[in-house]
């Protein structure tokens, strides 16, 4: 029984097996219309499991930043460990604080800064393989791209000879967890059987290649400035001294994988599906690109010379934030305005419902990249915008991430204007992150011709 002199409001004991469906065919809109309903905080009961989902930008920093102890990570990533281990994603207390500290050296800005010449590199050699009229599925080509990209960035080494390998079996995984980390859902059931085994030989294929290469490493130790050389090279200087053993390495490896290529790829396929449809917006780019880049590529140093470029791929990560939700759960009573959300209650927190809230966004789904003017982002409160997440949880990729996606927006745009093919089925496709059902077909048209 909840605990409450004061109920938040919400849908009353819903049936599992009748909302189910209705919540794996459209959370995003699930949710967003359940804000809309009941407002900031909605209490949704599902059998015997109370869910609360939190939408007003000060709640949501009180959870992940003021009293971010009280809570620990959602039950669908407690149950991703099968894949991710103890890694910075799903490890917890004093032990993610040890992990965080050894990991953050490799993302200090100097280090950072090193990456990008790589993805510099490898966005110039993709451009230059496409051909005018090309018709490509870009989410799978920007895949394609952020893959070779973090395979070089993490493991010094060129992974597409191995891309398709790696590429089917993170799909493997991925399908497999999505249930798990769908809100309401994941907290309901477990994976199926033949999504089970599926996701059993794709990790061990995939681990083969991780524990592969940090067994390289350890016969040749040497910092080849890429972040598995980091990792394995980390010490615990604050406390025991201690290095990582090979399965935490694969386990922060992994981590890192996954969510180094994923979360850019869809960025990146959302920003060009929305300059196609917004021809405006794509001629101020071009004209900034134009204008600070010439012929030339794009360098690291020309990041805060390029403003408009990284305000449109902000305004997409607003319009379809590639992580659209994210969980926790209470492990102890939790008092939020005149309710309580008790010992082991789940708490809900989605960008994809704050993103799309008109309080803080005029006309919040359409395509405005001058929302991220310094004076407007000024004017809202500071969790209206929370892509990779905030508190001592945030994403401690966010910075290569900004990085990667404003300079490979800016080297695709600067030769071509993709177009979304007649034929293209566009359809989201909420998953671990925001992708879509079909691909996201689109002609190539190379600039000037």
């Amino acid at each position: 029984m909840l605990k409450t002199a004061t109920r938040a409001p919400g849908p009353r004991n819903l049936m599992p097996l009748l909302e189910i469906p209705k919540l794996q065919s459209d959370p995003m809109g699930y949710l967003l219309n359940a804000a809309q309903k009941y407002g900031d905080v909605v209490h949704f009961e599902i059998g015997p499991v109370n869910i609360f989902m939190l939408s007003h930008p000060d709640d949501i920093r009180d959870v992940l930043v003021t009293n971010n102890k009280n809570f620990i990570k959602g039950q669908g990533l407690q149950r991703a460990k099968n894949l991710f281990g103890e890694g910075l994603l799903t490890s917890e207390g004093e032990f993610h604080l040890r992990q965080r500290r050894m990991i953050q050296p490799a993302f200090h800005r100097q280090r950072i800064a090193a990456y990008g010449e790589t993805m510099i590199e490898y966005g110039a050699h993709f451009r230059e393989c496409w051909r005018d009229g090309d018709a490509l599925d870009f989410e799978r080509e920007m895949m394609r791209l952020t893959l070779a990209i973090v395979g070089k960035t993490l493991f010094a080494t060129d992974v597409e000879h191995q891309a398709d390998e790696v590429r089917d079996a993170l799909g493997d995984m991925t399908d497999a967890l999505n249930g798990l980390t769908v809100p309401l859902v994941g907290m309901l059931g477990p994976v199926p059987s033949d999504k089970q085994k599926r996701f059993d030989h794709a990790k061990a294929r995939l681990d083969k290649i991780i524990f592969d290469m940090i067994a390289e490493w350890r016969a040749n130790p040497s910092d080849r400035g890429d972040l598995l050389s980091m990792l394995l090279m980390a010490q615990d200087v604050e406390g025991d001294g201690a290095r990582m053993g090979d399965q935490q390495v694969r386990d922060e490896a992994i981590t890192l994988f996954l969510a180094g290529h994923d979360t850019t790829a869809h960025a990146l396929t959302w920003t060009f599906y929305l300059l196609a449809q917004n021809p405006d917006a794509e001629k101020k780019l071009h004209a900034e690109l134009d204008g600070v880049l010439g012929d030339r590529l794009p360098r690291v140093s020309d990041l805060e010379r390029l403003p408009y470029t990284r305000m449109v791929l902000s305004e997409a990560m607003r319009l379809y934030p590639p992580a659209w939700s994210l969980g926790r759960r209470a492990i102890a009573d939790y008092v939020l305005r005149d309710y309580v959300i008790p010992a082991g209650a789940s708490v809900i927190m989605s960008q994809w419902v704050v993103h799309h809230d008109a309080r803080w966004y005029r006309e919040p789904f359409a395509f405005e990249p001058e929302r991220w003017t310094t004076e407007a982002q000024a004017a809202r409160p500071k969790f209206a915008y929370f892509p990779f997440g905030g508190g001592p949880r945030m994403c401690i990729g966010d910075q290569f991430a900004w990085m990667e996606g404003t300079l490979l927006l800016a080297t695709i745009a600067q030769q071509w204007q993709p177009r979304v093919a007649p034929d293209a089925r566009v359809e989201l496709k909420p998953m671990i992150t925001l992708g879509s059902k079909h691909g996201v077909k689109m002609m190539l048209h190379q600039r000037g011709k």
